[in-house]
């Protein structure tokens, strides 16, 4: 059964996959990262996880993975498969599609990792069918994938889609990116959690808790709250007047909160849009798997032009 390897890698765990022709997750696993060991320890065991997973697809289907996709966190140079900064995992200029090149053999296809997420939102999620979306998942901090008529931009450098630090309230809050105000030090699932439980009293709390009390009426939840969406509503409407999009796909762990965020957050988008054509605000469809199933479809895609051009180089010659 022909089959590629997907791999999403994240600031504390990986995801992966082994996926059929059809888009059949064949296979699943897990595994740490091990960041705490440093940024050597974690290159290691994205090759040592992706060699295990070439190994059980030859044991278990009778032949090995065709290619590879893999996406990771941070500043990704795509073209030349370079994982270039990653702040979570410590790595900077990682020649990582060349070290899984030589260690598979096969062909290998490196994307950053919300980009990718995104893509598979675009083609098999939420976005599907729409020529212009923008994927915005709210996790731990916040991020966005531009989808343009089935690919993601990447952008000059790679930095497309950073709207998690666009400034909505000049002067505020400090961010570990160097500015002030940044959109996800105020409408991430992380920052919530930290307001919800600074105004709650209790250090545990989390954004899922004041999603919990915000849908029980609890009026400083719903301070809170409001305060998130208003923020992340300027941030979105910005992307928006800049960037046109038909659909705009919310996702991440805040997105979980479903009714309690969704009506809000559309009635705060539409009362700021002016000229503006205001785009179908939907939740995304694939949650945490993403990222893992956008990896499969970059390995996928990479085979798919590799059988079209029989004059392609072949694996064991790629460098980054």
């Amino acid at each position: 059964m022909r089959h590629v390897i997907a791999l999403d890698v994240g600031g504390t765990g990986m995801k992966a996959a082994l996926v059929g022709d059809d888009g059949e997750l064949l296979h699943r696993a897990r595994r740490p990262t091990g960041r705490e060991r440093g940024p050597d320890a974690v290159v290691a065991a994205i090759l040592d996880f992706a060699a295990e997973l070439h190994t059980h697809g030859v044991e278990r289907y009778g032949e090995a993975a065709a290619a590879a996709g893999i996406a990771v966190p941070g500043i990704v140079d795509e073209e030349q498969g370079i994982a270039a900064y990653a702040a979570n995992l410590g790595w900077r200029d990682v020649p990582l599609r060349a070290l899984l090149t030589q260690r598979l053999g096969i062909p290998v296809a490196l994307g950053h990792d919300v980009r990718t997420g995104g893509f598979a939102e675009g083609r098999i999620g939420a976005g599907r069918g729409a020529d212009r979306f923008l994927f915005v998942p709210l996790g731990t901090g916040i991020a966005g994938a531009i989808g343009i008529a089935g690919r993601v931009e990447a952008g000059a450098h790679g930095f497309a889609g950073e709207i998690g630090h666009v400034v909505v309230r000049p002067g505020g809050i400090p961010c570990p990116c160097g500015q002030r105000g940044c959109l996800e030090r105020y409408a991430s699932a992380s920052a919530v959690g930290e307001a919800w439980a600074a105004a709650c009293g209790d250090p545990d709390a989390d954004a899922a808790d004041c999603a919990k009390a915000v849908a029980s009426g609890d009026p400083n939840a719903v301070r809170v709250w409001q305060e998130a969406i208003d923020a992340l509503a300027d941030g979105l409407v910005t992307a928006l007047t800049l960037l046109d999009p038909r659909t705009l796909i919310i996702g991440g762990g805040l997105a979980e909160a479903g009714e309690v965020l969704f009506p809000p957050l559309r009635d705060a988008v539409r009362r700021r849009v002016t000229f503006q054509k205001l785009p179908a605000i939907v939740p995304a469809a694939l949650g945490d798997t993403a990222g893992c199933l956008g990896a499969g479809l970059l390995a996928r895609d990479l085979l798919d032009s590799t059988d079209l051009d029989p004059d392609s180089t072949d694996p064991s010659e790629v460098t980054a």
